[in-house]
């Protein structure tokens, strides 16, 4: 376990197959404008030479990232990825009201406007999302969610699609009530797969945002979420 950290990751464990951090929000994954992304940074900070992304987050969530560390490794983890194999679980807030408080969204993906994306009722090749959520207070609920696809803005679209997009999203939520929220409110909280017959499983709280750290949303968390593998997920 490595304790290096940065001001836009921090190392939750090093080996010689690959890198999991806990991502800051706010930071792109590729370079923007001349300014290194937040791969360049991690590869710079720990000096190394060969790194390769299996996986990407949005610039507006933070939490847990696999990164390779040779290309046999990446060629492993992207094909578990590939064949559904890795079980990801993500923390949302939002403060409008949903249509139903816990159960599957299901729907194919298409392009919107502005670089936005939708949910649609057709289903040929849908995007496939898990939830519960509970009260954090009044207006406000925490999601946990459980993707089983990796469709562009995919936990983003699917509470839209439920009347309840992210606090703090400017590009799924009210713009102007986005600007005044310290962060978006989606966080990668779950990531576990085996890889060489060795079961690999990670958990880690969102640490920036003030509704993430009140006291009733890191209870919900404690007391609902701590084991998300172990809980009776909706029917897919």
């Amino acid at each position: 376990m490595s304790t290096i950290s940065h001001t836009a990751f921090s190392v939750i464990e090093d080996n010689e197959l690959f890198i999991v951090i806990d991502k800051s929000p706010g930071i792109s994954f590729h370079s923007e404008s001349g300014d290194p992304g937040l791969f360049e940074q991690v590869k710079s900070a720990l000096s190394l030479n060969e790194l390769y992304p299996v996986h990407r987050l949005d610039k507006i969530t933070s939490g847990l990232m696999l990164l390779a560390k040779t290309k046999q490794s990446a060629s492993d983890l992207s094909e578990l990825f590939r064949l559904r194999q890795v079980s990801k679980f993500y923390l949302a807030i939002s403060d409008k009201k949903p249509k139903k408080k816990q159960g599957l969204i299901k729907g194919d993906v298409e392009a919107s406007r502005r670089g936005s994306w939708k949910l649609c009722k057709s289903k040929e090749n849908p995007a496939i999302t898990q939830f519960f959520s509970h009260s954090i207070k009044p207006g406000m609920r925490l999601y946990l969610l459980k993707p089983h696809t990796g469709k562009t803005h995919q936990i983003r679209i699917s509470l839209k699609s439920l009347s309840s997009p992210i606090v703090g999203d400017m590009l799924y939520h009210n713009a102007w009530e986005a600007k005044k929220i310290d962060r978006g409110y989606l966080h990668a909280y779950g990531l576990s797969f085996s890889l060489h017959d060795i079961k690999y499983a990670y958990i880690t709280p969102p640490s920036i945002g003030a509704l993430f750290l009140d006291e009733c949303t890191r209870k919900v968390i404690q007391e609902q979420y701590a084991s998300p593998e172990t809980l009776p997920w909706p029917t897919l």
